[in-house]
């Protein structure tokens, strides 16, 4: 059993605050090498002759009784499914789990000239009606908390003790506000509200943007496919990494083998030949009538098809510009709720803007029914005052550092090329390009 490892070079105060209000989570990445197809990937015109029969070409359905911006089928929905249907589902996945947990998070970034942040807290979400998507969407009233996080820092030591709480509130065309977010000081023995936050604010130091940590709401956007693909890699972890050592369910720690840890966990039944996982491709662009002025036009989104869990994401700006992939590993942390039970073990988002890669981890993952009076008394603001870590966990896998941290995700240019705009600069190209060379990531001098 390895010793806990402490990052020896803390975060500056700002960005591990810009990062623990992320309750980011780390993500788990496939070693290098799977096999690979030919071509994977198929245009919608090609698909196969069951891939059309399990996909609804209609763009114009009809719509919710009383609320008219959702479909009328009855979520989940049944097969063949729409664009805008796979666009829900896809939806009942966001970086925190649609129901009531507990589980202890690694997170941080690193520069293209390593410079390394991270940090460790415990997160305990309360999650409002049903669990899923059908709790936020149809259980929770417009205003009103879908979801209720809140955050105990952990690591590194200047930040201890330090809380945040989040409320992500149901949205609607009137009512745009999604966060509502407080901050607990121990320092100066205070809890303060933060002013909400553009849903497209990138974090300070952060690749991610709050939408992509909370989720972003399906009516907001139309839905196309273009395709599908086989994703045989997602998260990869650099050849400087064999093992991760995870504390599953806070039960005791396990070294895991970098090279046995599959894109949607060890249970999942659908794996194809060489490890390959069947994905339908869905763009999704904003309404402007429900996004003005927002920075982003449109997402790429690889769902695998049974669950349509998104493993891969890629995200677009208004002149059709690549900013920034995620990829995604999956673990099955709810097995009571069947294909509903996945959850993110591991996110890296790779802006390619600045070339900054944010990652984070899930570990120790439980789910949990909180007490009506838990609900009212943890889960407010003020209970930030008592300092209680009242679910202790913990973790060992984070990287050891900047040599050890996920490597970017794969480009694949050949891929859907009328979607797709990956246009690289040439100083973020030559970096890829060393990191795929090396097997883990290489880093720019700071005298360039």
């Amino acid at each position: 059993m390895k010793l806990f490892k402490l990052i020896l070079r803390p975060p500056r105060p700002s960005l591990y605050a810009a990062y623990l209000v992320l309750g980011v989570c780390f993500s788990s990445v496939l070693p290098a090498q799977r096999p690979f197809a030919a071509q994977s990937w198929r245009s919608v015109e090609n698909l196969t002759q069951e891939e059309r029969e399990n996909f609804d070409p209609s763009t114009s359905r009809p719509r919710h009784a009383s609320i008219p911006y959702i479909p009328a089928e009855p979520y989940p929905f049944e097969s063949p499914f729409t664009a805008e249907e796979m666009g829900f589902r896809a939806s009942e996945f966001p970086h925190l789990a649609r129901w009531s947990h507990y589980q202890i998070a690694i997170f941080g970034a690193v520069t293209n000239t390593g410079y390394t942040n991270q940090g460790m807290g415990t997160n305990l979400v309360l999650h409002n009606g049903r669990p899923g998507l059908r709790g936020y969407m149809i259980d929770t009233a417009p205003t009103e908390s879908g979801q209720k996080w809140n955050m105990y820092s952990k690591f590194p030591p200047a930040a201890a003790n330090r809380q945040f709480s989040w409320q992500i509130k149901r949205t609607d065309l009137q009512n745009s506000n999604k966060l509502d977010i407080s901050i607990y000081s121990p320092q100066a023995r205070k809890v303060r509200r933060l002013p909400a936050p553009r849903q497209d604010e990138r974090f300070p130091g952060s690749a991610q943007t709050y939408d992509d940590m909370v989720g972003r709401d399906p009516w907001q956007s139309t839905w196309e496919l273009i395709g599908t693909d086989v994703l045989y890699v997602t998260v990869r972890y650099p050849n400087t990494r064999t093992d991760i050592t995870l504390n599953p369910q806070g039960r005791g720690f396990v070294d895991v083998p970098i090279d046995s840890i599959k894109p949607m966990g060890e249970f999942f039944e659908h794996y194809q030949a060489g490890g390959g996982v069947d994905c339908w491709v869905v763009k999704g662009t904003y309404k402007q009538e429900w996004l003005p002025d927002y920075s982003e036009k449109y997402l790429l989104l690889w769902l695998e098809k049974n669950t349509f869990f998104p493993l891969r994401m890629e995200k677009y700006d208004q002149n059709d510009e690549l900013i920034l992939i995620e990829t995604r590993n999956a673990r099955k942390e709810n097995p009571a709720l069947g294909d509903f039970g996945y959850a993110t073990m591991t996110s890296v988002y790779w802006n390619v803007v600045h070339d900054l890669i944010s990652i984070g981890t899930h570990d120790s993952h439980s789910a949990h029914d909180w007490t009506a009076e838990e609900g009212t008394t943890v889960f407010s603001p003020e209970f930030m005052l008592r300092e209680w870590e009242i679910k202790p966990l913990r973790t060992q896998s984070e990287p050891n550092g900047a040599s050890q941290f996920f490597l970017r995700p794969l480009i694949y240019l050949d891929k859907f090329p009328r979607h797709r705009n990956i246009a690289l600069s040439p100083e973020v190209q030559a970096l890829y390009d060393a990191q795929e060379r090396a097997g883990h990531l290489v880093f720019k001098s700071k005298s360039d």
